[in-house]
């Protein structure tokens, strides 16, 4: 319970608040001493000044103070808008269609209060509600999960347990990722092993996945572990080597709960490789093998050879590795969702007649790379970096720091 020592002196919220605007000062200037009211318009605020304050600079004024200068500009101009608490979608909607109206080439919209962590607050916590604790996101969560773990006992996992261990490769840095089942095969805890890595991220890591272990074992569902944790960004990230399903990861926590949803929840949405590219790689080889079995057959086989002729080896034919081929509009840039048609290409004749060819782009997109070229250095290695693209073997980006 707060203690209040004012209060407990006998003084009332009112003188209270009357002691706090003499010492600390009301923060506006609105309804100053010996200020004209026609004046304020050159004090005005991006959004309302302390707890008196009713006045601020509209979001259209923001719009058309930019507009005013976006005919001698080039580029677009770093420049937010700023909108009250209260703002509503709609606000947000004409905000853009009047930006979009004017020709500006770039908006940036805040909804003040819409961070607990926004850097300048003007007002009081208790009169600000977006900063209440009980109605944030983040506390709802954690109350839900509060509530599961008070209602269910945790449940032990037996002395000896089935599991598998995942080694992989995230940017060069070796992952190994361990886990325990139940009886019935659900998860039930995770280990982490990294190396090269100092004691205190290990020490996080495994922390973490203690965890992640006890809420599992208290009832919290792996789905919502993989939707609160899947596509979380830090370093390491890129590329994943040794994992099957996934080829690209935004941080080690991301390829994680990415691997465990694939395993255990058959989330395939959230692989790169999907088990039909797998089938499809698999079934390319086999054929592969069984065509060059042919050739070298055929080669030794008397019967193709007439009597009295000079018997010279056939030659093997060249094959090339069998990837999946993804129908596409003729320009080379497929879907790279690996549902097309699956066959080995041997360059022979008849192939040759068919016009095969190898898609650079799908290759690029099985691999997790969005399968366009870099401006820079030319390499199909882009990935996504917020709304913009990055290139891994040069570090260009499409506009977007």
């Amino acid at each position: 319970m707060d203690f209040n020592l004012l209060a407990h002196l006998g003084f009332s919220e009112e003188e209270i608040q009357v002691a706090n605007d003499s010492i600390c000062g009301r923060m506006t200037i609105e309804n100053a001493p010996h200020l004209k009211e026609r004046h304020y318009p050159v004090f005005d605020c991006a959004n309302q000044c302390g707890k008196y304050g009713k006045r601020f600079i509209r979001p259209e004024a923001h719009i058309r103070m930019m507009a005013a200068a976006q005919p001698f500009l080039s580029g677009a101009i770093s420049k937010t808008i700023n909108m009250p608490n209260d703002a509503s979608i709609a606000d947000v909607e004409r905000a853009h269609v009047l930006s979009w109206k004017l020709m500006l080439k770039g908006t940036a919209i805040y909804r003040d209060g819409s961070k607990l962590s926004q850097p300048l607050n003007s007002v009081a916590v208790d009169s600000f509600k977006q900063l209440k604790m009980e109605e944030a996101p983040v506390m709802q969560a954690v109350k839900q999960i509060v509530k599961v773990v008070r209602e269910h006992k945790r449940k032990a996992l037996p002395h000896r347990r089935k599991g598998y261990t995942q080694k992989a490769s995230i940017g060069g840095h070796k992952v190994y990722l361990r886990t325990g089942e139940y009886e019935d095969g659900t998860l039930g805890e995770i280990f982490i092993d990294m190396h090269k890595e100092g004691a205190a991220y290990r020490s996080l890591m495994n922390c973490f996945a203690i965890a992640i272990s006890l809420g599992l074992q208290h009832g919290v569902p792996l789905e919502e572990f993989s939707d609160a944790f899947v596509f979380t960004r830090f370093e390491p990230n890129g590329i994943v080597t040794g994992n099957k399903a996934i080829t690209m990861s935004t941080s080690t926590i991301d390829y994680i709960f990415r691997e465990l949803a694939i395993t255990y929840l058959d989330r395939t949405d959230l692989a790169q490789v999907t088990p039909d590219d797998l089938r499809a790689d698999s079934i390319g080889k086999k054929n592969q093998q069984s065509s060059d079995d042919d050739i070298e057959s055929d080669s030794s086989d008397p019967s193709s050879f007439s009597p009295g002729t000079t018997t010279q080896a056939k030659p093997k034919a060249v094959a090339t590795p069998a990837i999946s081929r993804v129908p596409s509009n003729g320009n080379g840039n497929g879907n790279g969702n690996g549902n097309g048609a699956v066959a080995p290409q041997v360059l022979n004749d008849s192939m040759e007649a068919r016009g095969v060819a190898t898609s650079t782009a799908v290759i690029a997109k099985l691999k997790g790379y969005e399968g366009d070229a870099c401006q820079e250095c030319g390499s199909l290695t882009l990935v996504r970096n917020g709304t913009c693209l990055k290139c891994m073997t040069c570090g260009a980006t499409s506009g977007c720091s």
